[in-house]
C-alpha cells in the first residue's frame, strides 16, 4: 500500500427498490417502497462501498459525471475528490440527487481508505465516544393504534431506547389521540413527534396545546425547513422542555449555516446519505461545535455509526424502521441496538459493512425500471 494512496480505477453504482413491510405515510407524503443506491469504488486492489436512499437516477449520476470527476485521483485525497465532485455538478445543481450521489461516493472513499489501513473508520476519523445513542423512529400515520403502540414500546423493551418518535400531520384532528395513546404505551420514555413540515406555526401551537399530557420533548419540522423564521418563532413559543429540530434536507454546508444563523432549531439534524457523505457530516459537525448546538444523525444508522462516534456535539442517531430493516436484510455487519446504543465493530475495517449483492438482486432496478 502506498502511503499516498493509489489511483482510483473504477466506480460502479446500482439502484434497488425495496418494498415496505406495510403502507407508510407521514404528514406530507406516502410511500410503499424505499430506493437504495449502492456505490463501489476501487483502487489498488481494494474496494469501498457507500450508499444513499434516493431516486435511482443518483446511480446514473454516480456512474457518469462523478466517476469521471474522481477517476485516477489518489484514493487517499478524499477532500480533493469531494471538491472535484462539487465542481462537476455545478451546472446541474448541488442539492437533491447530486448531493445524495456525492454522499454515497464520498462514504465509499472513506470506507476504502480505512480498509487500506485495516482500521475501523472511527479510528481514521478520531473517536469522541465509543457508543452512539439512538432513538426508535417510525410510528407512521398509516398505523392503527395497536401497531403504533407495539412498535414504539418494542424499541423501549427490546433495544433499550430512551426516546421514540412517531409521525403526525396526515390527519391533524386524530393526532392528539394518537400521541396520548403512544405516550401511555411507552411510559417514562421520551416521546418525539415529526410533522414533516405539515403545519403552520398556529397549527403547531394548537397541536402542542392539545397534547400537554404527553410531555413531547422533540418537535421535528413542525413547519417546513424552508421557513427558518417559522421554526425560530416556534422555538421561542413552545414549552421550554420541547426542542425544535430540523435539517434532514441539508444538502450543502450553506443549508446548515442558514438554519444555524437563523437560530431556527434547538438541535440540528443532518443525514450522511444526503449532506455530502462523511466529509460533509464532519464539516456540519464543526459548524455545530462553533454554534454550541447539538447535532442529530437522520436515519441510515449503519452509515452514521462511525462518523457519529467522531462528532463532538452528537446527541443521537435515528433508529429508523425502514432503514434498519433494509440494512439488516442487505448488509452483513449492520448494527444491533442494545441498551439504547449502537457501536462500531472494532474488529472490522472501514465502516464494517459488506453488501449482500446476491440477496439484493431481486430488488435491482434495471434500465427503464
Amino acid at each position: 500500500m502506498s502511503e499516498t494512496g493509489t489511483p482510483i480505477q473504477g466506480l460502479s453504482a446500482r439502484a434497488y427498490r425495496i418494498p415496505t413491510d406495510q403502507p407508510e405515510a407521514d404528514g406530507t407524503f406516502a410511500w410503499n417502497s424505499t430506493t437504495l443506491v449502492v456505490v463501489t469504488v476501487e483502487a489498488g486492489g481494494q474496494s469501498g462501498i457507500g450508499y444513499t436512499y434516493a431516486d435511482a437516477s443518483a446511480a446514473s449520476l454516480a456512474n457518469t459525471l462523478l466517476a469521471e470527476a474522481i477517476h485516477q485521483r489518489s484514493s487517499f485525497d478524499i477532500p480533493a475528490c469531494w471538491n472535484a465532485m462539487q465542481r462537476a455538478v455545478r451546472n446541474i445543481g448541488r442539492s437533491g440527487i447530486a448531493a445524495c450521489a456525492i454522499s454515497a461516493v464520498d462514504t465509499a472513499l472513506w470506507d476504502l481508505k480505512a480498509r487500506c489501513f485495516d482500521l475501523p473508520l472511527v479510528h481514521l476519523l478520531g473517536a469522541a465516544r465509543t457508543a452512539v445513542p439512538i432513538y426508535g423512529s417510525g410510528g407512521f400515520t398509516t398505523y392503527a393504534d395497536e401497531r403504533l403502540c407495539e412498535q414504539l414500546s418494542g424499541w423501549v423493551e427490546r433495544n433499550g431506547c430512551r426516546a421514540v418518535k412517531m409521525k403526525i400531520g396526515s390527519e391533524p384532528e386524530r393526532d392528539p389521540h394518537r400521541v396520548l395513546v403512544a405516550k401511555a404505551a411507552i411510559g417514562d420514555c421520551q416521546l418525539f413527534v415529526d410533522a414533516n413540515g405539515a403545519f403552520s406555526v398556529k397549527q403547531a401551537m394548537q397541536f402542542i396545546g392539545r397534547c400537554r399530557e404527553a410531555q413531547i420533548r422533540w418537535f421535528e419540522e413542525p413547519v417546513t425547513s424552508d421557513d427558518p423564521a417559522g421554526l425560530g418563532t416556534l422555538r421561542e413559543l413552545l414549552p421550554g422542555a420541547t426542542d425544535v429540530a430540523a435539517g434532514e434536507y441539508i444538502y450543502t454546508l450553506d443549508d446548515a449555516r442558514a438554519l444555524l444563523s437563523a437560530e431556527a432549531v434547538d438541535v440540528l439534524q443532518a443525514d450522511v446519505t444526503r449532506c455530502g457523505g462523511i466529509t460533509g457530516m464532519m464539516m456540519i459537525g464543526a459548524l455545530c461545535e462553533a454554534h454550541h448546538l447539538d447535532l442529530s444523525g437522520h436515519c441510515a444508522p449503519s452509515l452514521h455509526r462511525h462518523v457519529a462516534c467522531a462528532l463532538p456535539r452528537l446527541r443521537h442517531v435515528e433508529w429508523f424502521h425502514d432503514h434498519v430493516r433494509i440494512e439488516q436484510m442487505l448488509f452483513d455487519g449492520a448494527p444491533v441496538a442494545s441498551d439504547g446504543v449502537i457501536r462500531p465493530d472494532p474488529g472490522k475495517p472501514g465502516h464494517g459493512l459488506t453488501f449482500k449483492a446476491g440477496d439484493a438482486e431481486r430488488f435491482a432496478i434495471h434500465a427503464g425500471g
